[in-house]
């Protein structure tokens, strides 16, 4: 789960700082390998190798928080942004006050709504003919820490009707999914360009759709999967990953339905082979942590996934 963190210094009201995304470039490496067959990459290929270099303009439209600060009558606001199609939850500290009121509260959460721009803190001078100066930092993840998972029916396996696929991992048997993030995921193996179909109704809050290999160094190819996050009426959220590169056909804001298409799986990421990593997961207070999920069997029965496993979708 992203968390992002910005530290930022105000000075006599006069810096304002925030953060904005913008239009962003990305390269395509285009080479044959030793067969003569296409490799299509977002990673330049080692010396020697013969490629064919196109600049990807794409247009960002990662949801985030932004923090600015608006000019009071005795100090600042400081105002957060939200442009997720969820609520937020923002936690905020400060640091380094020089002449701030002594109720200044310095530090606290809160949940931001949908697509909302809220007060966070109000910041007050001591003395009045003296400037004031502080040191800012805030941390956010999507979700209300007050949601409970109330599913009002059971899941669907995310692929077509009629089709099954094999179960590499799925809680209690963890390689790699061993935080709380990710204990209860499972990881369905299935041919890149398999459609991937919405296992609940939700909203789309997240698209990542630039990326097109895959590797092993977690720390590197970790945020390089491409992804699609939707959530849930009950404030719980669901997590397709590894998807295939300009597959995606949702976007944030859009409301998808349960059984509705949403991408081709593939092989992005932090992966060892072609696979759908899928996992629903809520905000704890603070932190990300996956729940486990029952999805529809033959004649509507329930059925708990485990590895080994190759259940067919209803």
């Amino acid at each position: 789960m992203r968390r992002l963190i910005l530290i930022a210094r105000v000075v006599c009201l006069l810096l304002c700082v925030a953060l904005s995304h913008s239009a962003h470039a990305q390269k395509l490496y285009k080479y044959q390998d030793a067969d003569g067959v296409w490799i299509y990459s977002d990673r330049q290929p080692d010396a020697g190798q013969a490629y064919q270099e196109e600049t990807l303009q794409r247009f960002a439209n990662t949801p985030e928080v932004r923090v600015s600060q608006r000019p009071t009558a005795d100090g600042l606001s400081l105002i957060a942004a939200n442009t997720y199609f969820s609520p937020v939850q923002i936690a905020y500290q400060l640091a380094s006050m020089e002449n701030l009121a002594s109720d200044t509260s310095a530090q606290g959460n809160m949940v931001l709504p949908a697509r909302s721009e809220t007060e966070l803190l109000s910041v007050r001078r001591g003395e009045e003919t003296i400037p004031m100066s502080f040191e800012y930092q805030f941390q956010y993840i999507p979700g209300d820490p007050e949601a409970r998972h109330e599913p009002q029916e059971l899941y669907r396996l995310p692929y077509a009707s009629a089709e099954s696929f094999f179960v590499s991992q799925a809680y209690p048997d963890q390689e790699t999914h061993v935080d709380p993030s990710s204990r209860h995921a499972i990881d369905f193996m299935m041919p890149i360009g398999t459609g991937v179909y919405a296992a609940r109704a939700g909203i789309v809050i997240e698209v990542a759709n630039d990326f097109f290999q895959s590797g092993t160094d977690q720390s590197v190819d970790g945020p390089r999967a491409n992804v699609v996050r939707v959530y849930h009426d009950d404030g719980t959220m669901s997590l397709y990953a590894h998807l295939n590169w300009n597959s995606i056909r949702v976007v944030p804001g859009q409301r998808v339905e349960r059984g509705e298409v949403l991408a081709a799986s593939g092989n992005t990421g932090f992966s060892t082979g072609p696979h759908l990593h899928f996992v629903v997961s809520r905000n704890r207070g603070g932190s990300i942590v996956s729940i486990p999920v029952q999805f529809a069997g033959l004649n509507g029965g329930a059925v708990t996934v485990r590895a080994g496993d190759q259940p067919t979708a209803y």
